[in-house]
């Protein structure tokens, strides 16, 4: 199947699908005597399995590595990468959960100190009474 085909079936782009051929994330696919790029399901699969990692947020070198581990036939190294993986994924998004849970305590407080026709210098600062 051609780019634009494979990009349609993934919900992706054929730039997107050049840019991770161009930095070594898949590999260069079968060209056809008109120089168009030629996808097999094997390839489809891959950029489904890179695709579907990094909607997961990994980084785009570790899903790269996963998605060619399980391409070569190794889906159950891939298995033991993505436990460890999303395990460590989950503990950053749970602090990430309470940064935010914390800044909206802090917006809605500041909010209620402006309503109140408080001075935001003194608000904004995170010291008692610190200065601007």
């Amino acid at each position: 199947m051609r780019i634009r085909t494979l990009a349609g079936r993934l919900g992706t782009t054929p730039q997107a699908i050049r840019f991770y051929e161009a930095h070594g994330f898949l590999p260069a696919p079968h060209r056809a005597d008109n120089g168009y790029r030629e996808y097999s399901q094997s390839d489809a699969d891959r950029l489904r399995l890179l695709l579907g990692l990094r909607q997961l947020d990994l980084p785009l070198e570790q899903a790269a590595e996963l998605a060619s581990m399980c391409a070569a036939g190794r889906c159950d190294e891939v298995s033991s990468g993505l436990r460890e993986a999303l395990g460590e994924k989950r503990t950053e998004l749970a602090r990430r959960m309470d940064e935010m849970r914390y800044l909206d305590r802090r917006l809605a407080h500041l909010l209620g100190d402006l309503a109140a026709g408080e001075p935001p210098r003194l608000l904004i600062t995170l010291e008692e009474g610190g200065s601007a």
